[in-house]
């Protein structure tokens, strides 16, 4: 404890930077996940998608980040074992900071969609083992993430594959498409209502001390559906045929009605990911915080100020807007080509699997669901749709994530113990 009463000042320094670094990891290449279906199906651009994107990512990270967080991610390691030496565990969170943030900043630089969870949680276990033993991690919590790569794409992109078939036999497929796109746009609508509602109120606001339970939720976001598809169906019908753009694509006007759906999609998704993916970045710097504050006191949970959540905020924002267009372009248009019918696809299927996720507890990454949410639609379209070469550096880019964020966080492990200890 003698060590964090001297260099307490120093450690929330390091923190703190070494927090921002992190969430502008998770800006540069997490949010890609919300937007970049969006920007490659042409509803919006680059430069829309990061203003739309940092107003409600921030929103979602200040606003409905977490009043109370775990600092020790997801119960991956058990912190009785150093409760004597509570610096190893600021070592090990800074060291766990500074790892996730260069190997986010290496995957963004290539365009890799990597799940920032993973990074933060690989880069935890690289330093318990380093630090405190193997016995400190546990395992089975572990196993279910390895289990989540393949569980939460094809969840994904099964129901984007489903959803895209629907689809194109309701409207693609019909004699008048864009009739059959006016007659069933408004369900698909509701859905957007609906689900997006049931992410917010199961995921996005979690926080915000609002209790409501499964059957409530359903009902008010039953109630929102509606509303919306209500709204919707005023829009859809202002939406005029035009001969002039059916000429070369007689599906043309259809993309028309479902450009403005995937927009609303990507917003509240958008808030959703920054209540929930910011602790990523600001736990560790929380339990940093919570350590210094009290004393060297190692504890599970601790109030989150409202300055770490906004610091949150502010560095996924910055990540976005100087890095987050090379992931948004992987995402939105080297998996597959999408149009605003497909993206619509994509982006709801990922929501419906976050919702699945939250309500049984099972580990899941927003990017793999993406990733597989995009390959889903591409799919129905046939296997020669997809780019093979592209999805398979991704594949090896979300085995690696685990190691390599594990064998960085040791590495700073060492290098922080050896500066501060005596």
């Amino acid at each position: 404890m003698d060590i964090i009463a001297t260099y307490g000042a120093t450690f929330l320094i390091l923190a703190i930077i070494f927090g921002v670094f992190m969430t502008w990891g998770i800006g540069a290449n997490d949010v890609a996940n919300a937007l970049g279906t969006s920007v490659g199906s042409g509803a919006i651009t680059v430069r829309t998608a990061i203003i739309v994107a940092a107003i409600f990512e921030f929103a979602g990270a200040a606003l409905a980040g977490g009043n109370v967080t775990k600092t020790i991610r997801k119960g991956i390691i058990d912190p009785s074992q150093i409760a004597d030496s509570p610096e190893i565990l600021v070592y090990g969170m800074l060291a766990a900071l500074l790892a996730a943030g260069c190997w986010l900043a290496l995957a963004s630089s290539k365009g890799w969609p990597v799940s920032t969870t993973h990074s933060i949680v690989g880069a935890i276990v690289g330093f318990a083992v380093a630090g405190i033993g193997f016995e400190a991690v546990n395992w089975g919590k572990i196993s279910q993430i390895v289990a989540s790569w393949v569980v939460s794409p094809a969840l994904g992109g099964g129901i984007a594959f489903v959803l895209m078939l629907s689809i194109q036999q309701l409207i693609m497929n019909s004699e008048k498409p864009f009739k059959a796109a006016v007659r069933w746009a408004p369900m698909y609508i509701f859905l957007v209502g609906f689900v997006i509602s049931l992410v917010t109120l199961f995921k996005g606001l979690k926080h915000l001390k609002i209790e409501l339970g499964i059957g409530e939720s359903f009902v008010i976001a039953a109630i929102i559906g509606v509303l919306v598809a209500i709204c919707g169906k005023i829009a859809v019908n202002r939406v005029k045929f035009d001969e002039e753009v059916d000429k070369n694509s007689h599906i043309a006007s259809v993309e028309r009605v479902f450009a403005p759906m995937i927009i609303f999609t990507a917003c509240a998704m958008a808030f959703a990911h920054g209540s929930n993916d910011v602790a990523n970045g600001v736990g560790p710097l929380a339990a940093v915080y919570g350590l210094i504050e009290s004393g060297g006191e190692v504890t599970q949970k601790l109030a989150m100020p409202f300055w770490i959540l906004a610091l949150g905020g502010f560095g996924i924002v910055l990540g976005l807007a100087t890095y987050g267009y090379r992931v948004m372009r992987t995402i939105g248009g080297k998996i597959t080509s999408l149009t605003p019918t497909s993206g619509f696809c994509a982006t709801v299927a990922a929501a419906i699997t976050v919702v699945l996720a939250s309500r049984t507890a099972m580990p899941v990454s927003t990017t793999h669901i993406a990733v597989g949410a995009v390959m889903g639609v591409g799919l129905a379209r046939g296997f020669a749709a997809l780019n093979i070469r592209v999805i398979g550096n991704i594949v090896v880019s979300w085995i690696v994530t685990l190691p390599a964020g594990g064998i960085l966080a040791a590495l700073f492990f060492f290098m922080l113990k050896g500066m501060f200890s005596p």
